[in-house]
């Protein structure tokens, strides 16, 4: 087992549309429903965000066979309006995201501590592709 803390996972991008549509697309379960999810096999039926410190959210991630499901979550520990959120997900993983505007474009940088189970490779994929969902949809709204 390693005992050594791992290095944090960063994933980026830019998001043609102002910061507070960028917040709103990323924050209300109803939009997240439409983005959190790696591939089109996959979807998220359920969403709840609950956007304050000490907060909770979950979001349940499933294959749209109905092959496997999960629910990822975890609870907030700094929340700065259409700038920052931070959280702690439910295995202790620290998870931050930053939302700066320039020239009415979003840029979004999420950093992850990665988990042991899957590669390091795997999980900045897996992450990137979720957040390359929620500019699409953003984008395309």
């Amino acid at each position: 087992m390693e005992t050594e803390k791992s290095t944090p996972i960063t994933i980026d991008t830019i998001v043609n549309a102002p910061v507070e549509k960028a917040w709103e697309f990323w924050n209300n379960p109803e939009h997240i429903k439409n983005w959190a999810f790696a591939s089109d096999g996959w979807h998220a039926p359920h969403a709840e965000n609950d956007l304050r410190v000490d907060g909770k959210f979950t979001t349940t991630m499933a294959a749209k066979d109905g092959s496997m499901s999960f629910d990822f979550g975890g609870t907030y520990t700094s929340v700065i309006v259409n700038k920052l959120i931070e959280y702690t997900l439910e295995d202790d993983r620290k998870v931050k995201i930053t939302f700066e505007e320039t020239d009415g474009k979003t840029h979004i940088i999420e950093t992850f501590d990665p988990e042991n189970i899957n590669t390091i490779e795997l999980q900045r994929g897996g992450w990137q592709a979720i957040l390359n969902n929620y500019k699409k949809l953003v984008e395309s709204a």
